[in-house]
């Protein structure tokens, strides 16, 4: 692992509670839209605005095209912005709380606030789309706002670095799913046909990087690494040394937060986030 890497993780546990909550689907069908998956698609990029399917298939980078057609633009219609962003914030209070107890989660949400602050956003553009919505007034909302922008942060830092290296949307799943990262389920919840994925799994062939039966090899399994190992290092080169300092500072109390979120049954792993458990 490189620098940062237990910081990265533990954060993303932090973000996933929105996902998994057990009352996700029918929190976002009480405003409005249809499914869980409208409810994802829509939560997750409004933050940008109400943008075209277009955007978010690339920002999102790992889903077919027609998963998100699906959702969007159509869930624009159903639910206005706010509800959509209000609903999302208040399933992550909840699950939160379930797993907060005996955290300082003030003292957690004012350290992942000031790392945000000194971070260059210049090409996240999903990162920045979440940091700049309004900062909740609450310990909780706070907490999450900060460990969203974090989260999203990374992850535009990974998409760069997977198309830098020839991965698109479905071999980046299918490398992951070879990998352990993420279950056979994967394929269908990221939306890609079986026709797709066999493509893609011949790409990786290709590469040296899967075997004929789509098995991971060495080669692929280093590649997988370094692919994790570049991602920290992208990260790591546009925040400030102060607050590299809070992330180290911080980094116990987080991990200890992220596992307090898994015992809680809010997060389990392997899970479609690809994230390995902190």
């Amino acid at each position: 692992m490189t620098h940062g890497t237990t910081f990265w993780r533990s954060t993303e546990a932090v973000h996933d509670v929105v996902y998994f909550a057990p009352d996700t689907k029918q929190r976002y069908e009480a405003i409005g839209l249809k499914g869980y998956w409208m409810g994802y698609m829509a939560s997750r990029s409004a933050a940008v605005g109400t943008p075209a399917p277009e955007l978010v298939v690339a920002l999102f980078h790992g889903f077919a095209p027609r998963m998100v057609t699906r959702a969007l633009p159509d869930a624009w219609s159903m639910a206005s912005r706010d509800d959509v962003l209000s609903t999302r914030y208040a399933l992550a209070r909840d699950a939160l709380a379930r797993a907060v107890d005996g955290v300082d989660t003030g003292r957690l949400a004012k350290e992942l606030a000031a790392i945000t602050r000194g971070i260059d956003f210049a090409g996240k553009p999903l990162a920045a789309a979440h940091h700049s919505l309004p900062e909740p007034a609450d310990d909780l909302g706070r907490l999450w706002h900060a460990a969203t922008a974090l989260r999203e942060y990374r992850g535009d830092c990974h998409v760069a670095v997977l198309t830098s290296a020839g991965l698109d949307g479905a071999a980046a799943n299918a490398l992951a799913v070879a990998a352990g990262l993420a279950g056979d389920q994967q394929r269908s919840m990221r939306g890609w046909t079986e026709d797709e994925w066999a493509a893609a799994i011949s790409r990786l062939a290709t590469r040296g990087w899967v075997d004929a039966d789509g098995a991971i090899t060495e080669t692929g399994r280093s590649a997988r690494q370094q692919i994790e190992d570049t991602t920290d290092r992208v990260c790591a080169a546009g925040i400030d040394r102060e607050a590299t300092g809070r992330m180290i500072t911080i980094e116990k109390p987080l991990l200890a937060l992220a596992r307090a979120v898994e015992a809680s049954g809010a997060v389990t792993y392997p899970n479609p986030t690809g994230v390995r458990r902190p």
